[in-house]
Formats: C-alpha cells, structure tokens, sequence
C-alpha cells in the first residue's frame, strides 16, 4: 500500500470523530448566542421599546450597559414622564431608581415575573437575574427553519436550585450566525405565556445580531412589544463602580 492510500485510509477513518469533535454542545449554542448581546466582556447601547395595545401605543428609549451577566443597568430617556427612571443589576441584587419620588427599591425576586414598565417583557427579561448559560438545562431537540433561518431548537429547563422566573423554555439559534430567532416561554404548569420573535437581523457594532424583536403574550391578543436596537458597541472597556447605587441616581437622560 502506497503512501497515497494510507493517507485516504486515515481521513476516512478520522472524518466521523473530527466532525463529532467539532459539534456543538447545547449549552454552548445557547453561551454563543447570550455573548452575540452582551459581549464577551461587555456592550453599551440605545433601544426604542414600542408597546402596542388594541387601542393605543407607547414608545420608550433607552440606554443600556452590562458587563459579563454580572452587572447591568438600563437608563430609561424618553418620554418625559419616565426619563431618568433606570434598573441596576450587581450579581443577584437589582434596584430601581425612580426619580420622581426621589426612592431607590431593591426588587425582590418575587417581581422578576412582573411586567417591565407595562411592556410585555418581565424585568427578569430586561435586567436579567437569571443566566440563560448557567441557570439552565439546555437539550438540543434538532433543528428547525425560522423566518427563513436554519436554526437549532434548544429545550432550556431550569437548575433545581435556580432562581428562574419560567418552568420552560424553547429556543431557536440561528446556526450560521448564532443569533436567537425565536423563545417560547413557559410557565411551572408548562402553559406558554409569551412568545419572542426576531424579525430583522443585521450588523452592528461588528456583529450580525436581533435588530428587531416581537414579544406577544399567548392569552392577550393585539398585545406585543417590539424593541429595536439602535446602537450598540461591544468591549469597550466599563469599571465595576460605574454599576453602583450612586452611579445609578446620578446618570442623566
């Protein structure tokens, strides 16, 4: 046998144990995707938030800061009536800063669940206590096509020990891209309450992530919240101090 053949033999054989080595865990589909977001050391950016009701609209804007999934804060800047409002997370502790009453409140885990700011996100949603990459079992279910993205579809069931707000979640990963194209969310009772979609996806910030996302309630419809982002730069480099209590009170819209 000459040299040629011998080379032909071990590729044949390697082939099926490269690609197996080379698949990815659901766990790490999902870190992927939860670092498309936050960076792998952090992000700034501007969102417009829009809640849509039957009757009525809202339109918000924000600025939002994290740094790994320890610390975030988001700054609410528009409308008038809410500028300056903002949400600080360090660790497993959040805060709210309500300007117009002067008063900072810790939030308790009992309101992660509760709507943020009338939106149909929750504020474990928005301020994220819980980590989609730690607090959860991920299991890889296979793969399926959203909005015309080949995606894999990732069961996420909650650690025993972890403070999550929902029983289940199903989500889609786009994979090429590693962007989240769509989450179910379900409750302890396994009833869907929300549903998320991307509908645009672009770059930005040097990335191709979710420029634009629908969250729709299963039980109320014409209601849904779209939020669309406007900016973002990742890795910039943001101190530990800049996510305190005092940093919080003095941020200006």
């Amino acid at each position: 046998m000459n040299w040629k053949s011998t080379a032909l033999l071990l590729v044949l054989f390697w082939a099926p144990f490269a690609t197996r080595a080379q698949e990815l865990t659901a766990k790490e589909i999902v870190k992927r995707a939860d670092e498309k977001m936050r960076g792998v050391r952090s992000a700034i950016g501007e969102v417009k938030m829009t809640i849509v009701r039957p009757t009525w609209k809202r339109e918000m804007q924000l600025k939002t800061w994290s740094k790994g999934t320890e610390y975030s804060l988001i700054l609410v800047t528009a409308p008038a009536r809410d500028r300056g409002t903002a949400f600080l997370k360090r660790g497993n502790e959040i805060w709210n800063w309500q300007p117009g009453i002067d008063r900072v409140i810790k939030l308790p885990p009992s309101m992660m669940g509760q709507s943020w700011m009338g939106s149909d996100f929750t504020n474990d949603d928005l301020v994220r206590e819980s980590s989609i990459v730690e607090d959860f079992e991920h299991k890889l279910l296979g793969k399926e096509e959203v909005n015309g993205r080949l995606c894999y579809k990732i069961e996420m069931t909650p650690r025993p020990d972890a403070a999550v707000v929902w029983g289940k979640v199903i989500t889609w990963i786009d994979v090429k891209d590693f962007v989240q194209m769509k989450a179910e969310f379900y409750d302890e009772d396994g009833y869907l309450v929300n549903t998320m979609i991307t509908t645009k996806v672009g770059e930005m910030g040097g990335k191709v992530i979710p420029i634009r996302m629908e969250m729709m309630p299963a039980d109320k419809p014409g209601h849904k919240t779209v939020l669309e982002q406007l900016s973002i730069e990742f890795d910039k480099p943001i101190p530990d101090s800049f996510f305190s209590i005092q940093n919080m009170k003095r941020l200006r819209a």
